[in-house]
């Protein structure tokens, strides 16, 4: 995901040592946690377990469904849980916990067939009103989820329930097998929402007796999807054993996945080299030029761009001119083919490609009129960001207070922080760069606690409302702060509309706005690349930036 890439989420991962829940909540199949225990890295245990060894990130911020709004835990999730619906290989939507859906014909009503026999991982029984409870969970002011407003902020009742009337979301269980859905205005994605981890099922019983610390022991995580976890060692490793439990086990290989939590590119790049792990999604960019080419050295686009938040609630980037100003000083060629060696695409629009406009044709042809917002003639962008520097009461960058760029450590981030001092020094300005460690960083933008800093989306579906309402002012993810009445009213105007070229246009109109306002700072736009072994058979990569283990195996 990434989410790509994001309000109040658990101090992570990793509070060690907290009490299990009582009962069956907090209990495991216990074949596979002894199984497990024993497991070596890679290939077959000791005692015939096969455990895949992976590196996608460190330690999660969250991996709790509703709070998760980063890529890392986002591939955590997809194999620990199962939503309603799936996303299948080639992108279609295809039953996950629900059996069949279908919508009524104004597109209001959303009914969903659960499946017998479900179960979560601790056996006991899954029903409907599970995701009742979920759902209306992730719309609790107390959660704070980051994407409420996003996945249901089209479902009758939502304004009231994140007003704390939980019981106002129309969502019900007519029996235990049938979860109903009303929306206040057809949403033509909204399958796409029901197959989205957000809206991943979570035990009540298990939420309640552990709060906000259920998500950050294995005895405690009760789940539903192919795996479990059986051993979480923060700062190492998660382990997941295969939910003997899911609904479709038969069709699950192996014993257990390892996510090895290494922040490190170095490290995993180490790992991947010695056979420990077999896939590393972080690689060393200094290794890359020589990677290029080989059979184990993947790169794939993902609709998603690299863009940098400004604090809009704080001064000087509150004034639209500096923003503007900080924007068209980098040179976005240079940062993409040099820098980042050609793995990633110049932005000189927020939206890139992969985009889905309503008509079907690429969101991205259509915007501006068919040219890009910021010019590719770079010295002459530059030029008109001394201008606007000037324009603001900062000519040649006087009297501009000194400001700090926050970042993490992981593939081309630091060098772009490098980067971006020298780029802005350029107009006067003095930029100073503060690498976080990744399990505070993202908290630390969403609260808000920063100057400038790097973000990004991968998106979720290939809807342009998954991205642009990353902008709306009351949005979870809205990390920037950035609130523009005029902004809110188009993205309001595409929420409601039942005209499919009527809401096409408000999304456009959307992205004007934000462009023209420098909302956010479009830097470049994703690829994905990794090391992969040629030994793992049956997995894929979506242009969601997923990894999908769960049916994958490991060649003799």
């Amino acid at each position: 995901m990434k989410k790509r890439v994001l309000a109040l989420l658990l101090a992570v991962t990793m509070v060690v040592g907290l009490t299990a829940c009582g009962g069956g909540a907090g209990s495991q199949p216990t074949e596979n946690t002894e199984n497990s225990e024993n497991a070596e890295a890679v290939g077959e245990t000791s005692t015939g377990g096969k455990i895949l060894s992976v590196q996608v990130g460190p330690d999660p911020e969250t991996i709790d469904p509703a709070l998760n709004s980063a890529v890392d835990g986002g591939n955590m999730l997809l194999h620990s849980f199962e939503c309603l619906l799936t996303v299948a290989e080639d992108g279609t939507l295809a039953p996950g916990q629900a059996e069949s859906w279908e919508t009524s014909e104004d597109g209001l009503t959303w009914t969903f067939h659960l499946r017998d026999g479900l179960k979560w991982s601790d056996g006991s029984d899954l029903t409907a009103n599970d995701f009742v409870y979920s759902w209306k969970r992730v719309c609790d002011p107390m959660v704070a989820a980051p994407y409420a407003e996003t996945v249901l902020g089209m479902v009758v009742g939502f304004e009231e329930a994140t007003g704390g009337n939980l019981d106002a979301l129309q969502v019900e269980a007519t029996d235990d097998h049938t979860f109903v859905v009303t929306l206040s205005s057809p949403c033509s994605y909204f399958g796409s929402l029901a197959a989205f981890a957000t809206l991943s099922p979570v035990q009540q019983a298990t939420v309640e007796a552990n709060g906000d610390a259920w998500a950050t022991e294995a005895n405690t995580y009760i789940c539903n999807g192919p795996f479990y976890i059986s051993e979480w060692v923060p700062g190492s490793h998660i382990l997941m054993s295969k939910n003997t439990n899911y609904w479709n086990a038969d069709a699950i290989k192996l014993d257990g996945i390892k996510w090895n939590l290494i922040e490190d590119s170095n490290a995993s790049y180490s790992a991947y080299q010695t056979g420990e792990v077999l896939m590393i999604k972080d690689v060393p960019t200094e290794e890359i030029p020589s990677l290029s080419g080989n059979g184990d050295f993947f790169v794939d686009p993902i609709i998603g761009t690299y863009y940098l938040s400004l604090n809009t609630a704080r001064a000087p980037f509150d004034d639209a001119n500096v923003r503007k100003a900080l924007s068209l000083a980098i040179d976005r060629e240079y940062v993409a083919n040099t820098l980042m060696q050609g793995t990633y695409s110049p932005a000189y629009n927020f939206m890139g490609p992969g985009w889905v406009d309503t008509d079907g044709s690429q969101f991205i042809n259509n915007s501006n009129g068919g040219q890009t917002y910021i010019s590719e003639d770079y010295e002459a962008n530059l030029e008109e960001a001394k201008q606007l520097l000037a324009d603001a009461g900062y000519p040649d960058g006087e009297g501009f207070p000194s400001i700090v760029y926050s970042t993490n450590d992981a593939g081309y981030h630091k060098v772009v922080a490098e980067y971006l001092q020298e780029a802005w020094a350029q107009l006067g300005i003095d930029c100073q760069v503060d690498v976080v460690e990744w399990a505070s960083f993202t908290p630390m933008r969403r609260n808000g606690d920063y100057d400038a800093s790097r973000n990004g989306w991968v998106g979720d579906y290939s809807d342009p409302s998954n991205m642009l309402d990353l902008l709306y002012s009351t949005n979870g993810n809205n990390d920037g702060k950035f609130s523009n009445a005029e902004y809110d009213a188009a993205m309001d105007v595409s929420r409601n509309t039942l005209d499919a070229a009527e809401r096409s246009e408000a999304l456009h109109e959307a992205e004007d706005i934000l462009m023209e306002e420098a909302a956010c700072i479009p830097v470049a736009y994703y690829n994905d690349f990794w090391l992969q072994s040629d030994k793992i058979t049956g997995s894929w990569h979506s242009p969601y930036g997923y990894w999908y283990f769960m049916y994958a195996d490991i060649a003799e």
